[in-house]
């Protein structure tokens, strides 16, 4: 059995990852299984892209499309001509694709049009946001899939809601947390570290980049601008994000707690993470990472397709008002945020349960 791995953009190494290395598991094992891992080049810079498959040990990708950058539609139609050439070549028994990404869609519907079964981790998410490019690639991707993984029973819920036969839903788990589980004791500190004075509890990780919250300057000013009158003096790390660091040049923003860094790899990023006070973040896997590591996270958007982190986890959902800050980061510095908990399955394991399901199919 032979089966395309898609990963394409930054939040899809770290879901591929451990699926990688459970496959090698189970060839060692004596199990008929390949893969071809295809990278579309969706995130072709090193920072989003490289130092990830360094750090988290995913081998060279047997093939780079090298779809590159443009609009959604641009990237879209790329990697789709490009895809349909790889399988015109040679097919797999199956293209495996992750996450909720521009690449996730494309391979997806290029895979089904040349006949080729689909299995989708991390399937049956939704925010009921139509706004977000995301959403669109979680619904198109979920109307064409045939095994679905997936990480909760929320999202068990919503297949079966749509139609979706019980015999194709999976619920597996989420890899993310495989990657972080592996990977936790191997963070790394940060330069900012040194160079900003941080202390273990009494920093802020803050993370923008969803355009209700970037693309208009006097909103972006008046958020940041909140978050830093609310922080009690602490030191507030920006990672910033290639769409954000656009908008911010001509900001203006002068604070001296705020910290602006360029995009860390994933072992540098987690450490602090792991570390902070609280994460303020418009993200959504940031949401799962923090509610394992049991750190306080502030959410600015309206929805969210990751409800667990809110019900089960340490994540609040604060939407886009600016105005929302303040009351929040009183709650987190009297002490009374929630402590959270951990959701089922979200052990480590998520691969091998996915692998062992692949073997066992075909």
């Amino acid at each position: 059995m032979l089966i395309d791995l898609i990963a394409g953009a930054r939040p899809n190494f770290m879901k591929i990852a451990p699926i990688i290395d459970a496959i090698k598991q189970a060839q060692k094992e004596g199990k008929n299984i390949q893969f071809r891992l295809v990278h579309t080049g969706q995130h072709y810079d090193k920072k989003m892209s490289g130092d990830f498959f360094e750090q988290l040990g995913i081998p060279t990708p047997d093939v780079n499309l090298e779809a590159g950058g443009g609009t959604q539609a641009q990237q879209t139609a790329a990697i789709m001509i490009r895809y349909e050439q790889l399988l015109l070549q040679k097919k797999p028994d199956l293209t495996l694709v992750v996450g909720d990404v521009t690449s996730t869609m494309a391979c997806a519907i290029t895979a089904q049009k040349m006949h080729v079964k689909v299995a989708h981790v991390e399937a049956g998410i939704r925010s009921g946001d139509w706004t977000m490019p995301e959403e669109i690639n979680r619904l198109v991707t979920d109307s064409i899939t045939n095994y679905f993984f997936t990480t909760t029973e929320v999202a068990n819920q919503t297949l079966r809601q749509s139609g979706v036969a019980e015999d194709r839903i999976f619920w597996v788990g989420n890899t993310m947390i495989d990657t972080l589980l592996k990977h936790r004791s191997r963070f790394i500190q940060p330069e900012i570290w040194g160079t900003a004075g941080l202390e273990k509890g009494k920093y802020i990780v803050m993370t923008l980049h969803r355009p209700a919250n970037v693309d208009e300057e006097s909103n972006l000013k008046y958020l940041i601008e909140e978050i830093i009158a609310h922080t009690h003096g602490l030191p507030l790390v920006f990672p910033v994000h290639p769409r954000t660091a656009k908008v911010l040049e001509g900001l203006g923003i002068n604070a001296p707690q705020l910290h602006l860094v360029d995009p860390m790899g994933y072992l540098e990023f987690n450490y602090l993470v792991q570390h902070a006070k609280a994460v303020i973040t418009d993200s959504g896997g940031i949401t799962e990472e923090t509610t394992v590591m049991g750190v306080p996270c502030m959410t600015l958007r309206n929805s969210t397709e990751r409800p667990e982190t809110v019900d089960v986890g340490t994540n609040e959902l604060l939407g886009v008002d600016p105005k929302a800050i303040g009351p929040a980061m009183e709650k987190l510095f009297s002490g009374n945020w929630k402590k959270g908990s951990i959701p089922p399955l979200w052990d480590g394991e998520t691969a091998k349960r996915i692998v062992t399901v692949l073997t066992n199919q075909f």
